[in-house]
């Protein structure tokens, strides 16, 4: 009667007891099913089976529903620049009915961010129209105009005319 060799206890922390014993199963089956020996058969059958590793997927989505919920958490202390009563009142025109405070705060943050872009892009092109128009001698003050605006507010998709009795 052949006893398989003991094995020692496996530390999931320690890759390199991982690797030793990859390398073993590789040289086994390298070798071909004629060249390895009772011992190489044994060790297998008593191999107690490892935990399956989470994939990159599950680890990704382990990782992001982690940093959600910790974003949410600072949701808790962060108040927004709109108001939370103006945010209840656009999305209850809006229908959208929901009682967790730190989701509708969420939304006014991606609105306030919104606004901010466009202002900045607003900005930008009042800078290069301001370039454009330069005489000497003279500082200009930044003006938003509404020329800046509707071309900041173009890269959006969204159309901004003047109607045609102030054309």
């Amino acid at each position: 009667m052949f006893l398989a060799p003991k094995q020692e206890p496996v530390d999931d922390n320690d890759d390199t007891h991982m690797d030793e014993e990859n390398d073993e199963n590789q040289r086994d089956s390298s070798a071909g099913p004629s060249a390895a020996g009772p011992s190489s058969v044994a060790h297998t059958a008593t191999a107690a089976p490892a935990p399956l590793p989470m994939s990159k997927r599950e680890a990704e989505m382990s990782k992001k529903d982690r940093s959600l919920a910790e974003f949410l958490i600072m949701m808790d202390n962060y108040t927004p620049v709109i108001p939370d009563a103006v945010t209840d009142y656009y999305l209850s025109r809006t229908g959208f009915d929901c009682d967790d405070l730190r989701i509708k705060r969420l939304l006014a943050l991606a609105a306030q961010k919104f606004i901010a872009d466009i202002a900045t892009d607003a900005y930008q092109y009042c800078k290069i129209r301001q370039q454009g128009n330069k005489k000497p001698g003279k500082d200009r003050k930044t003006v938003l105009t509404m020329e800046d605006l509707a071309a900041a507010l173009s890269e959006y998709g969204i159309n901004v005319k003047k109607p045609d009795f102030y054309s």
